[in-house]
């Protein structure tokens, strides 16, 4: 039997659910329930809950297995602050070049069309940590950023003129735009926390 295809669907299908409120913030991923309900061994569910151990979206706790973190005000403000810094960052390298509206983002998620956003600006910088550190960092708040639109008022709005900036190669505009895009975030974490725990499977 080949390992391989059967470590790359339980990795994806259990990164899917963890992206997309399979479980609330802080349960408990028992390998072996996850293997009976993904239709595989114990040992390729452990493995990708160690790969994404090692991303940052799930827990390793020496007496109780694994764990998807917690989430808490504080916590997730911490995180805002931190892209914004990185973000920040990357933006004051990025090379910009002006560029016609990509009609695909009207088929992508809101979330997705966010790290769309991002990841132009961090790949644009020539810096690859700044890549790497915010794609990571984005998976983490991925979930969170898909009950944006139900807590913050007009924030597809706000992401559009975001992109027609980008577009535009708005540099200082950017700038500006992301100031307030991250302050908005962090006077809703607290919302935004109450909302991770009241919503399961629904993204």
């Amino acid at each position: 039997m080949n390992a391989g295809p059967t470590a790359g669907r339980v990795y994806e299908a259990l990164r899917s659910l963890i992206l997309n409120h399979g479980f609330c913030p802080g349960d408990r991923l028992d390998a072996a329930l996850l293997a009976e309900q993904l239709s595989a061994s114990v040992t390729p569910v452990r493995d990708a809950l160690n790969t994404l151990t090692g991303e940052g979206l799930v827990e390793s706790r020496r007496a109780g297995g694994f764990h998807l973190p917690p989430l808490d005000e504080p916590g997730l403000r911490d995180m805002f602050a931190w892209e914004a810094q990185i973000l920040r960052l990357a933006l004051k390298e990025a090379q910009l070049i002006p560029a016609s509206p990509t009609a695909n983002r009207q088929q992508l998620t809101y979330a997705e069309r966010v790290a769309g956003a991002v990841g132009t600006v961090a790949e644009g910088s020539g810096n690859s940590e700044h890549a790497r550190a915010l794609a990571r960092l984005g998976a983490r708040l991925h979930s969170v950023r898909t009950l944006e639109e139900k807590v913050i008022e007009n924030a597809p709005g706000e992401l559009a003129h975001i992109e027609q900036a980008l577009d535009q190669a708005d540099r200082a505009a950017l700038r500006r735009m992301w100031r307030a895009w991250y302050h908005r975030r962090v006077g809703a974490a607290a919302k935004l926390v109450r909302a991770a725990y009241r919503v399961r499977g629904s993204a």
